[in-house]
Order: C-alpha cells, then structure tokens, then sequence
C-alpha cells in the first residue's frame, strides 16, 4: 500500500515538471510580413534653374525692330510693370538692346491670360538674363561655366578649307582664324585639292559646344607640296606667328579686308562693267559676301574720308602711312563713330558689306595705293613685321621644338582627337 502511495505521489511531481517547462516556453506566433512600396521622388523639370512642371514654357526670338513691351503684353503684363523691370534691369542688362533673332524664353500661367512669371534672354552663348515677373521684380544675369579644351585636328582639303573643317566635325570658327595666320603663305582662293593642314588649338566650350576659338597654338600647311609651319610665340602681352626659323607670318597689313569670302573680281585695266555695261579699268579686288559682313581695317592708319558717293556708295577710305592708302566701297552702311580723322586699329570693323553705289549685288571693293597709285592688292609686295627678338631665340627654339614635334606626331596618327586641358574660364 505505501509503495502505491510512493509511486502515485511520484507519478504527480513528474506531472507537475513536465507541466511547468511547457509553460516557460514560449509560443512562436508567426508575424505578418509587411512590405511597403517604394514611392519614387520626382525631380522637377527645370528651364533655367526654375522649376515649371505647374507652368507653360514658351520660346521664341527677338523679331526686327521689337521690344521687351510689345513681347510682354502678349502675356497679360501691363505697361506699369514693365516699366518696374526695365528701372530694376539697371546695371544688369538694358533692355533696349534685345537683338533680332536671338532666343528668349517665357515661362506663364496655366490659364487663358497666359500671365508671365518669367522672361529669360540670351544675349550670347555663355550667359541669360532671367527678369522675374512673379512676386517681387527681380533682374539677375547668370553665366555659364565656360572649359578651355586644347584640340588637335588633321585633314585633307578635297573642295575648300571651310568644307575639310566641317567634314570633321569641327567648328567653323576655325576657318577665318586658320586663315589668318597663313594668310601670306597660302593662297587661299587658289587652294589645291590635295592640300592638307593639322592644327593645335584651344577652344572654349559651355556643355560640350564650341563657343569660340581662343588661339591657335600651333599649325602646319601643305600647299602644292610646299610646307608651312606657324608656332604661336607669346612675349610680354603680345603674341605673333612665327615659322621655324624665327621669321614673322605677319605683315604690315592683313591680307584681306574680309574673313574668308570669295574673290568675284579681280583688279583688271579691262573689265565689263556688269552695270554701266561697257568696258573700263577695275583698279580693285571685289570681294562677294553676304549684305551686313563686317569689313575691317587691312592696317593701323587714319581716316581720309567716310561718306556717301553717287559711284562708290557707303565708303571709308583709310591713310596707314606716307606710302600705303586703302579705300573700302559699296558698304550697307558705316561702323558707328567711323568719321574723318579717327584713328583705326588693324582688324577693326569700319562698316559692313552692302550694294550702294553702282553695284548690282552685295560685295565689297577693295582698293589698294601704293606711293600714290594704284596697285593690285593681292600683288603688293609688302614687308614683314620684325622676326624674333634675338635676346628670346633660345627660348624661342625650345617652344618650337615641342610644337613642331607635336604636330609632327598628328601628322603621323592621321586622325584626329581631342585633349582635355582641364584649365576653367572663372566669369
């Protein structure tokens, strides 16, 4: 009996143990997995830096002869506010000097006025003006970070140089500049299919475009298989061209009075006149270019004459020197502050290509004197600036050997590449 009653009270320990480890246990209870979607963050579209997905865009150019008022009112801004902008643009940009056929963008409402927030102009590639419309007038003028990219390029001229530039992709700035520097080693209205050039230079750039051509640094041309180098050589604040041996490329007076154009006529003691239909002595060289091409200088000088003739329509006539005298006809109109006795710096633009006078299509003629008389321009025999200070030879020759050993390589490779010189315009 009282071995039952051991074992029974046993039996109801092991019991109780085994009751009391389940309850410490616990329990897994499975959870709910939640999973949240990602809502993506939507970057604003912005024109200028200003966002405008709650706006209308709209872009247009500056027409002939329109103002800042006659585009605003299209867009319910009232004379009143306009004449606020135009006192808050002060000092920042004048609004009377909107251009033609520059671009402009508006940004308005969304509804049936259309009423201006913002008027952006561009008046050149490297900076917009942005007057602010929408609660306080504000006028800021912003520029554009501008990168010095140094270039290489090679090419062979099949038709001209303007073509053989744009076949690779360059851009055409490099035309007039190119011509410039070799402008009394290459005749370029004379250019022979099968010449070819290779050129260094450095170009400003704003997002990847070419804005302008800072300098040539250094070139080489082949023409009718004579060879010609140029090597950029800064001394002091000046720079010029020189060849390998230390001799200018310049001359006293430029070779053309135009950027690179083409030659319609040439000086002649007997030419038809394509206007007084008869045949007379051309003492000049006619230059074809389109109505408004700037027309500069050939040389430092005074000005003999700037006015009106019943035969040679708008022209200026320039005095270099006791020697040399140069006169440019049928002009659009003359550059502004060009009158007799002013002085004039070589390159400076002294009126614009036009048909005054009796000329039956825009060109310009050049005229040419030389002690007095007449001569063919293309002709003259003109001396060279001086050659190299012999005191910065040394310093000279080194230059040259790098940049003739430079092009010399691009010679060999035969293509062309860019190299990024890292060097940033600060505005």
């Amino acid at each position: 009996m009282r071995t039952l009653e051991r074992c029974s009270l046993w039996s109801v320990f092991f019991i109780f143990l085994l009751l009391s480890n389940a309850c410490d246990q616990e329990v897994a209870i499975p959870k709910e997995t939640i999973i949240l979607d990602t809502i993506p963050v939507l970057e604003p579209t912005l024109v200028y830096g200003i966002p405008v997905d709650s706006f209308e865009v709209y872009q247009g150019k500056v027409k002939w002869n329109q103002n800042i008022s006659e585009i605003l009112q299209k867009f319910n801004i009232r004379n009143g506010k306009i004449y606020a902008l135009a006192n808050a643009s002060k000092g920042v940009f004048d609004v009377r000097k909107l251009k033609a056929n520059y671009p402009y963008t508006i940004i308005h409402e969304r509804d049936s006025l259309r009423t201006a927030r913002q008027f952006i102009f561009e008046p050149d590639p490297t900076s917009y003006v942005v007057f602010n419309l929408a609660d306080s007038i504000t006028v800021n003028r912003y520029y554009r970070e501008i990168t010095r990219v140094e270039k290489e390029l090679t090419a062979t001229i099949n038709s001209s140089l303007y073509e053989a530039i744009l076949e690779q992709e360059a851009s055409p700035l490099l035309v007039n500049m190119l011509v410039d520097v070799f402008a009394w080693q290459v005749d370029f209205f004379r250019i022979n299919k099968g010449d070819f050039f290779k050129v260094i230079y450095e170009a400003e750039m704003i997002n990847g475009e070419t804005i302008n051509i800072s300098a040539i640094k250094g070139a080489y041309f082949n023409h009718f298989n004579k060879e010609y180098y140029a090597i950029q050589y800064e001394y002091g604040n000046q720079e010029d061209y020189f060849d390998e041996d230390g001799n200018s490329l310049r001359k006293t007076f430029l070779r053309a009075p135009l950027n690179y154009s083409r030659i319609s006529s040439r000086y002649s003691l007997k030419r038809f006149h394509p206007v007084q239909k008869r045949y007379k002595a051309h003492l000049g060289t006619d230059y074809a270019a389109p109505t408004g091409t700037p027309i500069r200088t050939v040389g430092d000088g005074v000005v003999l004459e700037a006015r009106y003739g019943r035969a040679n329509g708008n022209y200026v006539k320039v005095k270099h020197n006791s020697n040399y005298t140069t006169q440019y006809l049928h002009m659009s109109r003359i550059a502004s502050g060009i009158r007799p006795g002013m002085k004039v710096s070589q390159g400076q633009t002294i009126g614009f290509v036009g048909s005054t006078g009796l000329a039956n299509g825009p060109h310009l003629c050049f005229r040419f004197w030389k002690n007095g008389r007449q001569v063919d321009a293309l002709k003259v025999d003109l001396p060279p600036s001086d050659p190299i200070d012999p005191s910065r030879l040394i310093d000279f020759l080194h230059t040259k050997n790098v940049m003739m050993h430079r092009l010399d390589v691009i010679k060999e490779i035969g293509n062309r590449k860019n190299i990024e010189s890292n060097i940033v315009v600060q505005n």
